[in-house]
């Protein structure tokens, strides 16, 4: 009888063995953060004694934090078509008064790979663009709590996240709380995950969440050094014809430029506080030791820089934004390591699809970021552009950065100003107060950034689509043709009517 039993539990045992158990997925996890208008120094870890970020300055200590990055486009639609798909605007074709995504665009952006590939992904928050054919891309995710335009702070009118509204009824935390969901939810499937969130906050309407008054009530707060309009004598008139010059008057910069930033300061305080609701959570699932998290902004804010609000424009405070990596597997972990490689938002897509395992399309602009977590210290690119096609026809120009240099050509001209140059060495001169593109000295580099800026522009006429009006501008960005042959300035049209009256007599 004995042997019976034997030879059964035997058999048992080697049966299960010829059973394969399904290998255990271990590719990492991915936490993409984002917020909308948050400038470099509006974080502690970036030099700031006076914000309270302390989620954020131990995300930066724990990973790395990079000193030099630079969202291609600075304005919200066109940055997160750059970030999902990673590539130039001019290729996605997608901004404000260009048009919408295509679906083939959307095809191969990184949250459809992901899927794809086996991940569980998850949106909430600011979508901020629109794929031809679809209202919103909800069906693309596992989870959804995104929504249309420019959302709203009350998180109850927020459709997918009004459940979040009796606990959170500023949208902020709502959207930590949504990440801690998802990331339960995704343990207890035993599948990798992809989250993004793209917060409203920092940017207008101001609507701090009013659990926070306490933390920068009464503050004052130091000017940059080059705050102001003294500080702008030396920039081009094309980038004071946009909505930007008046708003450092009209948004209170010059008068209540303490109070102003209180509430800036705040918005981004809870928006600390939900970076750490999510990191909590990582921690209490056991999964934070294989999860990487990204923490950005879709471009930077001038609060007074130079006399100008807003962003947009090619100025540092608006085109450079924060970004830190942690990813505790990295050599780079908790080491308080920072990076002064010229990085760009096309490097998000990249990124995330090497973390996955996954090869990255040749569309894509971008390149991955993963050699800096190994070795901060070194470079990825020699080079990066930063465009404007979107508002006045002055303001819109093509940048060429290198890590010490960013040079710029202001293509528009008219009655009252010509076509200018903007050399500025970023190395010596971070604030941008020596424009030295008239400086026989600078005459050497001046060229150099000039053949920099021209290979930019061929790869802007070679590689733009064909629709959405981006194929014009590799003409309007021209250096060799005379502005005269691009535009028509008033005194031209009346010396041409004239003419043409003339002709008809």
């Amino acid at each position: 009888m004995k042997w019976i039993i034997t030879f059964f539990v035997a058999i048992t045992f080697l049966a299960g063995l010829a059973v394969a158990k399904p290998a255990a997925d271990t590719r990492p996890n991915i936490v993409y953060l984002m917020a909308d208008d948050q400038n470099v120094s509006s974080v502690g870890c970036y030099g700031n004694p006076e914000v309270v970020t302390p989620n954020m300055d131990k995300l930066g200590n724990d990973g790395v934090i990079f000193d030099r990055h630079y969202n291609t486009t600075a304005i919200c639609m066109a940055s997160r078509a750059n970030v999902f798909t990673g590539m130039y605007e001019y290729k996605t074709g997608t901004n404000f008064d260009h048009g919408n995504m295509k679906p083939e665009v959307w095809a191969k952006s990184y949250p459809v790979l992901l899927r794809q590939a086996g991940y569980l992904t998850a949106f909430a928050g600011k979508f901020g663009f629109v794929v031809t054919g679809k209202d919103l891309c909800e069906s693309d995710f596992d989870f959804w709590g995104g929504g249309p335009g420019q959302t709203t702070y009350a998180t109850a009118r927020n459709k997918s996240m009004a459940k979040y509204a009796k606990d959170y009824p500023h949208a902020t935390r709502s959207y930590g709380a949504f990440g801690q969901d998802v990331i339960r939810e995704s343990v207890q499937q035993g599948k990798p995950f992809c989250l993004s969130i793209s917060f409203k906050a920092p940017h207008r309407p101001v609507t701090p969440d009013p659990e926070y008054d306490h933390i920068y009530a009464g503050k004052t707060f130091t000017k940059p050094a080059n705050y102001g309009r003294q500080a702008s004598e030396h920039f081009s008139e094309q980038s004071k014809q946009g909505r930007q010059y008046p708003r450092f008057e009209s948004w209170d910069y010059d008068t209540d430029y303490d109070g102003v930033m209180a509430l800036y300061y705040q918005q981004i305080y809870a928006i600390d506080v939900a970076v750490g609701m999510i990191r909590e959570e990582l921690e209490s699932q056991g999964v934070a030791g294989n999860t990487v998290i990204i923490y950005t902004s879709d471009n930077g804010f001038l609060c007074g820089a130079h006399g100008y609000g807003s962003k947009v424009l090619p100025i540092e405070e608006s085109a450079r934004a924060p970004l830190m990596i942690y990813d505790s597997r990295s050599p780079s972990a908790e080491k308080k390591l920072r990076s002064g490689a010229l990085t760009g938002n096309i490097d998000f897509a990249p990124t995330i699809l090497e973390l996955a395992g996954l090869p990255q399309p040749a569309n894509m602009d971008g390149v991955s970021l993963l050699p800096l977590l190994s070795n901060p210290s070194t470079d990825v690119r020699e080079q990066l552009a930063f465009m404007n096609v979107w508002g006045s026809n002055p303001t819109k120009s093509l940048t060429v950065l290198t890590k010490a240099w960013k040079y710029t050509y202001w293509w528009y001209g008219d009655d009252k100003m010509k076509p200018t140059e903007e050399l500025f060495h970023l190395k010596k001169d971070p604030l941008e107060m020596t424009n030295l593109a008239s400086n026989p000295e600078a005459g050497p580099m001046l060229e150099a950034m000039r053949k920099n800026y021209e290979t930019e522009l061929a790869h802007w006429k070679d590689q733009a689509v064909a629709y959405n009006d981006y194929q014009r501008y590799g003409r309007l960005f021209d250096r060799s043709i005379p502005w005269e042959e691009k535009t028509v300035t008033k005194s031209q049209a009346r010396e041409k009517k004239k003419r043409e009256k003339k002709a008809r007599k």
